[in-house]
């Protein structure tokens, strides 16, 4: 039924299949030919993109220091996977979706303090944004988030109680109406209402989202991150467009060594240094390659015809960092749930 999917099976189906998937891969043990075996638990979109780095990687790692690596790679929501983490999965470093999900992890003692100085720019390596995916054409003229709340669109989001692009989503949505209506928190709740109201299907994260969209054809549009955007046009050129809305958000995924799994596991320099090459020039064209911009400003601007860098983008800092923002939208009995409870 119109806006009640939550797809509660595919949650737990997808958490089943991380924890599965981690633990396989967990037991960063040294194998027989000296081969170090590191876990990466990331998010949903980043399958690519990891799949590229982790190769570059292992290849420029053992020529500079006589090391083979081999990585194990689990996605999934990027809040359920934290929580796969916190719950027992092996993972060696997270590159999540946001700064509260490595958070939770620092919560549970898994994480020492101050992890989102350990590397340059906040442990932000790359950034992305939220855009709109609609069928070529755009039938229904889809522009801006006005355009979403309007009677007979259906919208494809992933879930904010699972998917961290989804709370990206949300507070690019929050941050239009905000700017629309002065700040009257009253209108904005109303706005966000009717745009839920619109929401036909939330996954459990972003990829999946973007199954039900392209792959299965439902919805009028997705709000996506825009690398999921890019990588759906590079394939179907023929059949989707990007539009950017006028307001949007920088949205910045974290990354973080576990370290309590790292010092267990004896990986702790070869844990630093993937996530310490993610910075790397070489590196950096890769990120933007897969859809991702780049923190290095140069590298960014090589990518200046693919990235829409005129966006403009509010950032968590205008709601009070994450640890303020997901207390009052996405917590339980939160702002999100009020406003879904009485779309």
């Amino acid at each position: 039924m119109k806006g009640n999917i939550r797809k509660a099976v595919v949650i737990l189906l997808a958490a089943a299949l991380t924890i599965g998937l981690t633990a396989c891969g967990g037991g960063s043990e040294k194998a027989n030919d000296g081969t170090v075996k590191i876990t990466n638990v990331s998010y949903d979109p980043t399958r690519e993109l990891y799949a590229a780095y982790n190769e570059w990687f292992t290849e420029v790692y053992e020529e500079e220091t006589g090391t083979k690596v081999e990585v194990v790679q689990s996605h999934g929501g990027s809040g359920g996977q934290a929580r796969s983490v916190v719950e027992g999965s092996d993972a060696d470093v997270v590159t999540l979706a946001l700064a509260h999900d490595i958070t939770l992890i620092e919560q549970a003692g898994l994480i020492e303090e101050g992890w989102i100085e350990e590397f340059d720019r906040q442990s932000s390596p790359y950034t992305s944004t939220i855009v709109f995916l609609v069928r070529k054409g755009n039938e229904k003229n889809l522009k801006d988030w006005d355009d979403l709340i309007k009677d007979g669109v259906d919208i494809i989001t992933p879930d904010p109680k699972s998917s961290g692009g989804a709370c990206w989503n949300f507070l690019a949505a929050w941050q239009y109406a905000s700017e629309k209506f002065g700040g009257d928190e009253n209108k904005v709740k109303d706005f966000m209402r009717k745009l839920y109201a619109n929401v036909s299907v939330m996954d459990s994260g972003a990829r999946g989202a973007t199954t039900t969209f392209v792959e299965n054809g439902q919805g009028d549009v997705l709000l996506a991150w825009e690398n999921e955007a890019l990588q759906t046009l590079s394939e179907y050129p023929d059949d989707y467009e990007i539009v950017s809305p006028s307001i949007s958000i920088l949205a910045q995924p974290s990354v973080a060594i576990v370290d309590e799994n790292a010092k267990k596991d004896g990986t702790e320099q070869v844990a630093k240094d993937y996530l310490a090459h993610l910075y790397e020039k070489d590196a950096q064209k890769i990120i933007g390659e897969y859809g991702y911009r780049p923190s290095d400003e140069e590298v960014l601007k090589e990518f200046s015809d693919k990235f829409d860098l005129k966006m403009n983008l509010c950032n968590i800092d205008d709601f009070g960092g994450w640890d303020a923002a997901y207390e009052k939208f996405f917590m339980d009995g939160g702002i999100f749930d009020e406003i879904y409870e009485n779309r």
